[in-house]
């Protein structure tokens, strides 16, 4: 069955506030979709689930052995009395001795099969958690422009670690931990039932209360899990917010503004947590109680039995000793369900994005792109941003350009041009029409070779925090330097890295923060021009850069121009008059079309535009 869903399906805060009402077949569905990926190491499973049979099962040995002994030495010293026989104190010595060693030996084995279930159950959690955490991240790589256009990145960093986190421990505090009741309590109460009846409906009488306590605390604890997680989620995206605009945090002297903000949310999550430890404390005391009410029942009827000489002293200190014995897993059910609750919560949040089908993705019959002639083509293309419905982004775009052409996009703000750069690699699918290269629908291609072939330098320059080196070299990895060293010469770096101490190798910080704005653009320029692509994309990206290095950035990219089609996007005429077609968009269409001179001589928005920024008023001059 396919479970993928649209990216516009997924909406994290609604699922927060929706996931407590799915029903009991969603969450034992999503319990058995983690078990699945549990049992992809099954040898590790394996081993934990038996050395947990095999230490519960010795456990419940402890309680038997010790009622042995009792009344073995209650039997031996009676005779020893009634014979004054030093033989039979002796025999009841060695009897205890026995015994002892006995219970050594069994809590010695137990310990080692325990010792076992711990580190392999977290062995197959640790697993568990690396394969949800790698197909997480997977698909998030893989998620199209419009998914990350809509979704906050500090509930993508949540649910990659806090609630995959939550997944992870499942097997050993959930799976596990059923394993290890189901053999105490259902071996152990089948062995008190056969003794006596009356005593073992007694001993295990506080088991179904706590069971119903815990089942309580589980709904409590559920929704309080959802909610905190959105105040995490609230709290990471301060941080994050805060982290990525220190500096203008710190340029507008908004420290005490931010610091006041993160402790809001952040005292907002404590209440929450605290809410949570009250429920727990309180489900906790009650089980307490109920069990010892239990052991005083056993102590009360058990010695009136003993008295009566219907059971011996030894089998009323096995009831009390297994009792003692099953009080702490017993008191870990609300842990138990609290596992479950969280897990099919978290579970549900990880699954929610795994199962997302990217808008933008390969078509089964996909070819890997051609390129030939080298020739671009909008056909009348339509393009509406997803979710949004009252506004067309592009409407009825059409131009094409070939090997050699340069065409140049201009506009007023919001007018489409970015759209136009962002639909030719194919970051989102046009609504209608078609764009082709070489007579290929670049729907009909692989994307690995459409974005080969087509290389965008954008808008915001994003730079990781690893050498310069590696920066420029990260579309080709295995580039050699005097490629690199190219491309860093034709985006007019390569002076400047070279007067670095560690030249190329310098470490840049993290997004360039020890770049300009305009080395970081250039940074950026030069990891493009590195690729040496069919279709090269300039979405306003020498913005930031100074005429004169623009001017020569534009030499240096023309000596290979011929080999390529390019497009430039801009708002400086300067960046684009050279063009050999320049296209004027407003509005989502395409108003204006023509070389500089044929512009100019139409006298449209071009032209006053031209005047605005080159031959600006007496008026503009002297303000």
């Amino acid at each position: 069955m396919n479970t993928e869903r649209s990216v516009n399906d997924f909406n994290p805060d609604e699922l927060a506030r929706t996931y407590g009402r799915i029903g009991l077949s969603r969450g034992l569905g999503t319990i058995a979709r983690i078990s699945g990926y549990a049992f992809r190491t099954p040898w590790l499973v394996a081993v934990a689930l038996i050395s947990t049979i095999i230490a519960a099962s010795l456990q419940l040995l402890i309680p038997i052995l010790l009622g042995q002994a009792i009344d073995q030495s209650q039997q031996l010293l009676t005779s020893a009395h009634a014979t004054d026989g030093v033989s039979s104190i002796d025999e009841a010595r060695a009897a205890l001795w026995t015994t002892a060693l006995m219970v050594l030996g069994v809590w010695i084995l137990r310990g080692i099969f325990t010792t076992a279930q711990n580190y392999f159950a977290e062995s197959v959690g640790h697993h568990t958690g690396y394969l949800l955490r790698l197909a997480t991240y997977e698909k998030i790589q893989s998620l199209n422009f419009g998914f990350h256009d809509r979704v906050h990145s500090g509930d993508l960093i949540t649910t990659g670690m806090l609630d995959v986190e939550g997944v992870r421990v499942f097997f050993s505090t959930g799976l596990v931990r059923v394993v290890l009741l189901s053999v105490l309590i259902g071996a152990g109460g089948y062995l008190l039932l056969s003794t006596d009846v009356t005593l073992g409906i007694m001993a295990m009488s506080f088991v179904p209360f706590v069971a119903w306590q815990s089942s309580a605390a589980r709904l409590k604890l559920r929704i309080t899990w959802l909610q905190l997680q959105e105040r995490l989620s609230d709290l990471g995206k301060v941080m994050e917010e805060n982290l990525g605009g220190i500096r203008v945090v710190r340029a507008f002297a908004g420290q005490n503004h931010e610091i006041a903000k993160f402790a809001r949310t952040s005292a907002s999550a404590l209440a929450l947590a605290q809410e949570r430890v009250q429920i727990r404390v309180k489900s906790s005391s009650v089980m307490t109680l109920s069990f010892f009410v239990a052991m005083a029942l056993v102590l009360w009827f058990g010695g009136g039995k003993v008295i009566a000489g219907e059971i011996s002293v030894g089998t009323l200190a096995s009831f009390l000793t297994f009792m003692t014995i099953l009080q702490m897993p017993v008191r870990q059910l609300g842990l138990l369900v609290n596992s479950f609750a969280r897990a099919s919560t978290c579970g549900a949040r990880v699954f929610k994005i795994i199962d997302l089908a990217p808008e933008v993705a390969d078509s089964p019959t996909a070819t890997p792109l051609v390129v030939s002639h080298g020739r671009l083509r909008f056909d009348n293309v339509d393009f509406n941003y997803p979710g949004v419905t009252n506004r067309s982004a592009l409407s009825g775009i059409s131009f094409e350009a070939g090997k050699g052409e340069t065409i140049g996009i201009m506009g007023p703000p919001g007018s489409g041009k970015s759209t136009i750069a962002q639909l030719i690699p194919r970051f989102y699918d046009v609504s209608n029409g078609s764009i082709t290269i070489d007579g290929q629908d670049i729907r009909s291609v692989t994307l690995q070779s459409l974005r080969r072939a087509v290389a965008v330098v954008q808008q915001e320059s994003f730079l990781f925090t690893t050498s310069l080196e590696n920066n420029i070299a990260y579309g080709d990895p295995w580039a050699r330097d005097t490629r690199i060293e190219r491309a860093s010469e034709s985006a007019q770096l390569h002076r400047y890295i070279m007067d670095l101490p560690d030249g190329y190798r310098t470490v840049v910080g993290e997004r360039g923060a020890s770049l300009s704005g305009g080395q970081q653009q250039r940074m950026a320029i030069a990891r493009t021009l590195l690729l040496q692509p069919a279709v090269l994309v300039f979405d306003d990206s020498t913005a930031a850069v100074d005429a004169t290095t623009e001017r020569h950035i534009r030499e240096e990219i023309q000596t290979g121009a011929a080999e390529r089609i390019t497009i430039i996007v801009a708002h400086r005429l300067s960046s684009l008059m050279h063009a050999d077609r320049i296209l004027f968009v407003d509005g989502g269409r395409i108003v204006e079309s023509g070389s500089h001179r044929e512009l100019l001589a139409a006298g449209g928005r071009y032209h006053a535009l031209y005047e605005l920024q080159v031959n600006p008023s007496p008026f503009t001059e002297q303000r």
